[in-house]
């Protein structure tokens, strides 16, 4: 996993100008920089990004339904209870940035690498998500219910609380998370790669999905036979 960028090595920084003004609905930003200001409550529908850096921005509610952010740069970013369902995210690098919160839905992700991100309570629910990488991040009640997930990785990343139900995986390697605590889409894992280890912690899972009873020998009979099936009297 390469490290993250900085803001000078961007191919387009040197064409990034400043940005001070409030954000639009269906809004189109080509090469700004958005550099530690705070949106209360923007509306930013269908809006349009474009070879954009954010720096230490933070967005607490608000609505970016439909909003597309094509090869953009976010550092310390922070979005509190914001709108992102159906957003679509291309070529897209964050850092640092937290995510309490947000509505997420249906948001399309691809070749979209987070650094270091804290991800709270995030619906993420029927989301696409295709060459994503989470590296050394958090992810705390994440909701990837129905998403899809191909060649998603999670690199130190830590998974607590987090759902899977009805996702569906191709090539997910989640061998090089630090912890994967699932709520409940154990059976959705079909099409990730785990560990040997991993799979021991996720045993009792698997076995209570498949309607496995795990018993030791000596520990009583599998079945115990009723009254009325039991054996001769």
């Amino acid at each position: 996993m390469p490290p993250p960028r900085r803001l000078a090595d961007l191919p387009f920084a040197r064409h990034l100008r400043g940005f001070d003004g409030p954000l639009a609905e269906g809004g189109d930003y080509d090469t700004v920089h958005l550099d530690g200001a705070d949106f209360d409550g923007a509306e930013g529908d269908d809006a349009r990004f474009l070879e954009c850096a954010f720096s230490s921005v933070t967005f607490t509610a608000g609505r970016f339904r439909g909003a597309r952010f094509n090869d953009v740069w976010l550092d310390g970013v922070r979005w509190v209870g914001t709108d992102l369902a159906e957003t679509d995210w291309l070529d897209a690098e964050l850092i640092g940035c937290v995510l309490a919160g947000p509505e997420a839905f249906g948001a399309k992700l691809h070749r979209v690498t987070f650094h270091r991100c804290k991800f709270e309570s995030v619906n993420l629910r029927t989301a696409t998500l295709r060459e994503v990488a989470f590296a050394d991040c958090l992810l705390r009640d994440v909701d990837f219910s129905g998403a899809a997930l191909t060649r998603v990785e999670f690199p130190g990343s830590a998974l607590e609380g987090v759902r899977f139900a009805g996702a569906r995986m191709a090539d997910t390697d989640l061998r090089e998370a630090t912890r994967l605590e699932l709520t409940d889409g154990h059976d959705a894992l079909r099409g990730a790669v785990i560990t040997g280890a991993q799979l021991l912690e996720l045993a009792p899972m698997f076995a209570d999905v498949l309607g496995v009873r795990v018993a030791e020998t000596g520990s009583g009979p599998a079945r115990r036979p009723s009254g009325r099936h039991g054996g001769r009297r």
